[in-house]
């Protein structure tokens, strides 16, 4: 069986689990990206299975339907002021993704694609510009189960480079009601997200989370009303994998509501 880039495929020995895209092939190897979860891997090529497209479940669907309940505002009398989003992406694909679903859900975003060992020093300057409500730091992470304790920050791919992101936000605005950080990807060191200043992160149970995930949670805050605390249990649910993949401290919403239309 032949392969191209562009094509939908599944690992026959990682028993077809996940769904992934051939992003690249050299020689007997395929380079891959996730279609739906945010993980990169390789691949011989003799391990590959074809995805039909048209046989995939659209995820992005699912998710958007979740939070369209926030889009249900009184609009004949009051005016609503969402809060503005900066998502930064390690990965364009997503990032273009995560886009769309914020301007299907009428949230004002910008996006910026850096890689992840480049967001920690480019950050403040963006903040500064853009002075969002809300950040998003994410991209691609992955924890090395072979390399042994998942509290050392040094098994984890990016996750020590998402920490100095918070780290320097922080530094730029202190205060998590005045600006709300949603940090990591797959598999990511929660724990030192949280630590170094998140408000939401990813991943508890250390397994992947779907490219729109951090978008959910920065959508679903961007749509709750300034100065009321988030139903956290609820905001997390919202996403593709529950509080198994993202968690969080309880936070604020960051939307203005205003009266007379």
């Amino acid at each position: 069986m032949s392969f191209s880039i562009g094509d939908l495929v599944t690992r026959n020995s990682y028993h077809n689990d996940t769904v992934f895209e051939i992003v690249d092939l050299k020689e007997e190897v395929a380079y891959l990206q996730g279609y739906n979860i945010r993980l990169e891997a390789d691949s011989k090529i003799s391990d590959l299975a074809k995805v039909d497209p048209n046989l995939l479940q659209d995820d992005d669907k699912e998710l958007k339907r979740g939070v369209s309940n926030l889009l249900h505002l009184n609009r004949e009398e009051y005016f609503y002021l969402p809060g503005k989003v900066l998502h930064i992406d390690g990965d364009d694909r997503y990032l273009s993704r995560c886009l769309s679903f914020y301007e299907e859900m009428n949230v004002r975003a910008y996006g910026i694609k850096l890689h992840e060992d480049e967001i920690a020093g480019d950050i403040r300057k963006h903040l500064e510009e853009l002075n969002p409500d809300i950040v998003v730091i994410t991209g691609h992470d992955a924890y090395y189960k072979n390399k042994g304790n998942k509290n050392n920050i040094n098994n984890y791919k990016n996750s020590y480079h998402f920490v100095k992101a918070v780290e320097e936000v922080r530094k730029y605005e202190k205060s998590q009601d005045k600006l709300v950080v949603i940090a990591g990807a797959c598999q990511s060191d929660y724990e030192e997200l949280i630590k170094a200043g998140a408000n939401f992160a990813s991943s508890p149970k250390r397994i992947n989370i779907h490219a729109l995930d951090p978008a959910i949670i920065a959508v679903s805050t961007a749509l709750s009303e300034r100065n009321k605390t988030i139903n956290l249990i609820d905001i997390l649910e919202k996403t593709k994998f529950g509080s198994e993949g993202m968690g969080g401290i309880l936070t604020n919403g960051t939307m203005y509501v205003g009266y007379p239309r």
